[in-house]
């Protein structure tokens, strides 16, 4: 009973940690998240292609260079592992920015009437919660929600700016 507790005060407070960051990041990159939230909602399935298409091949890269130099000299070791941490880094990147259009989404559409700061932490709370769930939240949810997200963020970056 103690590890169940324990994992739920995990949960709470990562959805805290997460909240706060999903905030930052909105506050520090209101065009490129305004970019992302417009092409979930408009583009979801164009999106999740490239979100997984994407994130498939950039995960399998970082793969083959970690492995390539667990089994390397010190030297070469070092010129596969730069670039499989630069490219992790990458990925993570792509996540942290579409899951965070991902709750934006999300919290506008569960609650339209609260302010927007509001909107993105109730989305963070909701998407926390729901991709805790056994099988559902882990392999379906959560993948899906991430893919959809970092395809966004990927579109977002190429698409041009409209002319005023």
């Amino acid at each position: 009973m103690s590890d169940i507790l324990r994992l739920f005060f995990i949960l709470i407070l990562s959805t805290a940690g997460l909240g706060a960051g999903f905030l930052v990041l909105n506050a520090l990159f209101p065009d490129r998240l305004a970019k992302t939230r417009a092409l979930i909602q408009t583009a979801p399935g164009r999106s999740f292609g490239i979100g997984l298409v994407n994130f498939a091949f950039f995960a399998v890269l970082a793969v083959a260079l970690f492995s390539l130099a667990e089994n390397a000299g010190p030297f070469v070791r070092g010129l596969f592992t730069i670039p499989a941490i630069l490219i992790t880094a990458l990925l993570m990147i792509m996540l942290g920015f579409g899951l965070c259009g991902m709750t934006a989404v999300l919290g506008e559409r569960i609650f339209p009437e609260i302010p927007s700061w509001k909107q993105i932490l109730s989305g963070t709370v909701c998407l926390s919660f729901a991709s805790a769930l056994p099988f559902a939240g882990w392999f379906l949810l959560l993948p899906y929600a991430g893919f959809l997200g970092a395809g966004a963020f990927i579109l977002s970056l190429f698409q041009r700016q409209p002319k005023s």
